[in-house]
């Protein structure tokens, strides 16, 4: 099963109450009490999203966070890799593998591709269009293009 950790999911709610003010410069404690995420995790979760480069960080009386950029260039990849690393379905889909039998094995690399084709599904999707209600706008990834792609990687 793939599945996100709770932090990620945390991570993205408090990038997509950033994103309803993106003017606005948030302190820590005020994104933790309107997002109802622990301060210790909303500082966290600010600190790895500062050195990932989705949001910029002020130091002073009035410092806090923005995003870095807008969030229709913030994608669901940049999110996850912020937070967790490379987007990967086994061990041996990262480009640093040490796995111990990488040279007898025959699957690695297709797991390599399927890994592309989720990571690429995953950059289709913005933090814009997270931040939307479902009911109004859906999340739309076209799968038959990817599947045609997954084809045309493993053959």
């Amino acid at each position: 099963m793939l599945r996100l950790s709770k932090l990620t999911d945390y991570g993205t709610v408090v990038l997509a109450y950033m994103a309803n003010k993106p003017d606005a410069v948030h302190a820590a404690a005020d994104v933790a009490a309107a997002t109802h995420v622990g301060l210790p995790t909303v500082s966290k979760l600010l600190k790895a999203f500062t050195r990932a480069g989705l949001v910029t960080s002020y130091r002073g009386a009035h410092g806090g966070y923005s995003l870095a950029r807008p969030a229709e260039t913030i994608s669901a990849v940049d999110i996850i890799d912020a937070i967790e690393g490379p987007v990967a379905i086994t061990q041996c889909s990262l480009d640093h593998s040490n796995c111990g039998i990488e040279s007898v094995c025959g699957i690695g690399h297709n797991w390599q591709r399927i890994s592309g084709v989720i990571r690429e599904a995953l950059t289709t999707v913005t933090l814009a269009q997270l931040t939307r209600p479902a009911a109004t706008q859906a999340v739309y990834v076209d799968l038959t293009t990817l599947r045609g792609t997954l084809r045309r990687r493993m053959t």
